[in-house]
């Protein structure tokens, strides 16, 4: 008897890393032994006594975390170092210890700690809302230490899959196997999500914000398209195939890609990393990037209880100088301290903001506290100056002229060069003015989306609007790039924008002269814009600004770049 073969269905989402990946679907369970659970019971009935095993246990999954940490670089290393810090929140085990002299059960106290602080989170937006998917695994992995079981994880993958899940954890996306995780799929999440983050450093493709993608059954073949936001189920195996087999030819050939990043008509475009510590630095030397346009210092002080001295930061500051690219033209760009909002830091960050998106984070922080920036500038001069390495030092949530004014006052005290961050929308809007006062500025159109759009960049729900693709989005781009392009100074984009080969291209075209990105993503954004001509890049600038969406501007684009 022969049965008849399912019929295909086609899922989708939201595009994070291109490429094509056919396999069998695994989805991610993430439920503890219930015999575990019933064994251990209401746990211990003496309150410090409970509290001593929630201590213990704070102790193991903080130290595994820090541990996979210590093992990974980029990305995986900084939301790995960050959820270790959520481990140990103060505040949390506050909360825990109130529950636990109250007389509720040691895991009844747990879960109703974190889920006091994850209304809070999701209340706040922003992305203090990713935060709440982060305490919920932590919830799990301090349940299962107290109950005396494994951490829960992902699987390892019997064969090479394709990984499905509701949502994956920093722990858990940092230790996917490429050869063994095939392709990623979440039903939540969007593009800039600790999920899509480390997804494009480990090149895993990879679709967010699929609804149903859980109620597929494990087992079932199916295609992730990456660069499309597809899951496709049963698809043809030969077809499937032969498109898994061109894909892994393009890849190949973007990989082969060497630099310097410049259009098929000879015009330089720098593309430069996002580096977090000099482990990430030391990798992007390795490759074809020509400096770094992002070193993200408030990365490296997540864990800190008290600001460093300025010794500790110039060494720091130094190692990382060191170890990033050298070669003609190259340089490094420091942001200073981006605390607050989802990087909270003990030293720096305001307490009880009802919104920390929109508080006292990033050059605010300085308003206050002059000293903290003060200091931060005194190191990154000094470690300029050990290291003979052209520094550049930009200011994150600028938002007006007299902050940029006094800002690169400071900076121009120290004999380097200042730059402010276009993350807020009245920055762009006297990006003109702003470069009045600055040498050069730099886009992060990850915070730029958001504020633009007011909707929360991790709300899967508004993945449409949270998209850099946005007509609105680019306007504002353009705005900037012009003025740059009037003032003879450079702008550059170091948000996730600048990784996407071909948004690249569009921003080539608005007149970007630098892209800052992961290390993973140089290749295949230089290799894009070796075969597209300016006036390609150009015509492509002009049909994205005139869509109507984000689908429509892609569309476009692709069209005008395939003729």
């Amino acid at each position: 008897m022969v049965t008849d073969a399912p019929a295909p269905q086609l899922l989708t989402g939201t595009p994070v890393v291109p490429g094509t990946a056919l396999g069998p679907v695994l989805v991610v369970a993430r439920d503890l032994d219930p015999a575990a659970v019933a064994a251990y019971g209401s746990g211990p009935a003496d309150p410090a006594e409970a509290l001593a095993d929630y201590d213990a246990a704070v102790a193991l999954v903080a130290g595994g975390f820090e541990a996979k940490a210590a093992r990974a670089s980029g990305a995986a290393a900084e939301v790995l170092t960050a959820s270790a810090g959520l481990v140990r929140d103060r505040g949390l085990r506050g909360a825990v210890r109130k529950r636990l002299t109250a007389g509720e059960p040691a895991l009844d106290a747990l879960r109703g700690a974190v889920a006091q602080f994850v209304t809070a989170f999701t209340d706040m937006g922003g992305l203090m809302a990713e935060r709440a998917t982060d305490l919920l695994d932590i919830e799990q992995r301090l349940r299962a230490r107290l109950v005396g079981q494994p951490e829960p994880g992902v699987p390892a993958p019997e064969v090479p899959s394709i990984l499905v899940a509701e949502d994956l954890a920093p722990a858990d996306t940092a230790g996917l196997d490429p050869a063994r995780v095939l392709g990623l799929v979440t039903e939540r999440g969007g593009k800039t999500s600790h999920t899509a983050i480390i997804a494009r450093q480990l090149g895993i493709p990879c679709v967010v914000g699929v609804a149903g993608a859980l109620g597929v059954p494990t087992g079932t073949l199916a295609l992730v398209v990456g660069e499309r936001g597809e899951l496709e189920l049963h698809p043809d195996p030969a077809d499937a195939a032969a498109r898994v087999e061109a894909s892994a030819q393009e890849r190949a050939r973007l990989a082969a890609w060497s630099g310097p990043g410049v259009t098929a008509d000879g015009v330089a475009v720098r593309l430069v990393a996002n580096v977090a510590d000099a482990a990430s630095a030391a990798e992007a030397a390795a490759g074809p990037a020509e400096g770094v346009g992002l070193f993200r210092t408030e990365l490296c002080f997540l864990n800190r209880q008290t600001e460093p001295t300025v010794a500790e930061q110039t060494d720091i500051y130094a190692d990382v100088l060191a170890a990033a690219p050298a070669g003609e033209g190259a340089y490094v760009v420091v942001r200073t301290l981006d605390a607050g909002s989802d990087k909270p830091i003990a030293f720096a960050t305001h307490a009880g903001e009802e919104n920390p998106a929109l508080g006292v984070r990033g050059l605010r922080l300085s308003f206050d506290d002059p000293g903290l920036l003060e200091r931060q500038l005194d190191a990154v001069a000094a470690a300029a100056r050990r290291t003979a390495v052209p520094t550049w030092v930009m200011a994150p949530m600028v938002a007006t002229v007299a902050e940029a004014r006094d800002f690169a006052a400071a900076v121009h005290a120290r004999g380097l060069k200042a730059g402010a961050m276009v993350e807020v929308p009245a920055a762009a809007l006297l990006a003109h003015r702003l470069l009045e006062v600055v040498d050069f500025l730099s886009l992060g159109t990850n915070d730029l989306t958001q504020y633009t759009m007011a909707a929360d960049r991790m709300a899967t729900d508004l993945a449409h609007l949270t998209d850099p693709w946005q007509p609105a989005v680019l306007q504002l781009i353009a705005i900037t790039a012009e003025a740059g392009r009037q003032a003879r100074k450079p702008v550059g984009v170091c948000g996730e924008a600048a990784a996407d080969p071909l948004l690249a291209c569009v921003l080539v075209g608005l007149g970007i002269t630098s892209l800052s990105m992961a290390t993973a993503a140089i290749r295949p954004v230089g290799a894009r814009l070796a075969a597209t001509t300016l006036a390609q890049c150009e015509e492509a600038a002009e049909a994205a600004l005139a869509a109507d969406d984000p689908a429509a501007a892609r569309a476009a684009v692709a069209a005008v770049l395939a003729g």
